[in-house]
């Protein structure tokens, strides 16, 4: 990614500092990446009002040296007095904490350090805000690489669907699964694979077993691979060998729920409004009970991140945010449908960036 982008963001977040007295630390790997394109689980980065360090330990600083130059890379030997040293360049009084991305043990750490020695920490939402601000809108390069993600999972569903058949485990599929997607160019899972047949699929969020696959079950599968840090995510519900009719009757109720959200997007709407357009198809059936989860959620460095398409959430949507469209009916000890499609928000509508056929496939 072109180092004019990673810069336009570190300058856009300065937009936290009220003087030159004031600097953020940020600590998430996340953040870290996404405003100077290294990742890893060690780094810090400091922002003053004039310039930027990122800190790593010798593990990393061969690496970091190579992929960043156009801030100061440092190798810490001793990582609190290297911090207070280079603070006190700027003569820093506050510090801008992530609220959310550092556990409270490390925060207690760090501000019993600054504190003693000036330097007053602020653990309020205002960083995270505004880091998920710039986060939210993904501009052509991260499209691609949540794109790329897809087509890796896609092609790894296809592949996979050749081993579903009755007798198979779900942890048989989940571990195949993992194995097509790195083969494919996944440098990584999004998530713990949701691969789970039966009753099973009643839960949303169903954790694979030794269970076996049986004819006339419904098979989910909720995936998506890592590419360059980007994720995807997708959901289908297959059935195996047949489908009762009320089987199909809940498939197609969920069908319609998710198509007409897909239809409602474009930016300039109301995240509430889609979530709202899938639960009145849903709760008109007569089975919104059995829809208890949000219908969407944001996509990119993290798996889940802003915007939540829900109920309640007020955001608008914009040209550029990618969101899931996830509706689902999850009938207990019976099961479960759920069909899920990733997208890009577009001025008059949205991209589909999944290709896979949604009508029911049966095995």
């Amino acid at each position: 990614m072109n180092k004019d982008i990673f810069i336009e963001r570190i300058n856009s977040l300065k937009s936290v500092l009220k003087d030159k007295t004031e600097a953020l630390f940020i600590t998430n790997s996340k953040n870290i990446g996404y405003l100077c394109g290294f990742f890893n689980s060690e780094g810090i980065m400091i922002v003053t009002a004039c310039k930027t360090y990122l800190f790593v330990d010798f593990r990393y600083i061969e690496a970091a040296q190579k992929k960043v130059d156009f801030i100061d890379v440092v190798c810490f030997k001793k990582l609190s007095e290297d911090l207070l040293k280079y603070l006190a360049q700027y003569e820093i009084k506050k510090l801008y904490f992530e609220a959310s991305g550092i556990s409270l043990a490390r925060f207690n750490s760090f501000k019993s350090l600054f504190n003693k020695n000036g330097i007053e920490c602020d653990d309020s939402s205002i960083l995270d805000s505004t880091i998920n601000g710039l986060r939210i809108v993904k501009n052509s390069e991260e499209i691609e690489k949540i794109i790329k993600a897809q087509i890796i999972t896609e092609k790894s569903y296809n592949e996979v669907l050749n081993y579903l058949k009755p007798g198979v485990s779900e942890n048989e599929i989940s571990a195949r699964l993992e194995f097509l997607m790195k083969m494919n160019g996944a440098e990584d899972i999004s998530f713990d694979l949701i691969t789970i047949t039966g009753k099973k699929t009643s839960l949303p969020h169903g954790v694979p077993s030794d269970d076996k696959v049986r004819s006339g079950d419904f098979f989910t599968f909720d995936i998506g691979a890592v590419y360059e840090g980007y994720h995807s995510d997708t959901t289908r519900t297959v059935a195996v060998g047949h489908a009762t009719d009320e089987m199909y009757e809940v498939y197609n109720t969920v069908l319609k729920a998710q198509t007409a959200a897909l239809e409602k997007i474009k930016s300039g709407v109301l995240c509430s409004e889609i979530d709202k357009t899938a639960r009145d198809i849903i709760s008109n059936a007569g089975y919104g009970k059995y829809f208890g989860h949000a219908t969407g959620h944001g996509v990119g460095l993290d798996i889940h991140e802003g915007p939540t398409v829900s109920v309640n959430s007020d955001t608008i949507l914009k040209s550029g945010m990618i969101i899931t469209d996830e509706p689902g009916i999850y009938l207990p000890d019976k099961f479960g449908v759920r069909i899920e499609d990733m997208v890009c928000v577009t001025e008059n509508g949205c991209k589909n960036l999944v290709s896979l056929p949604k009508e029911l496939i049966i095995l």
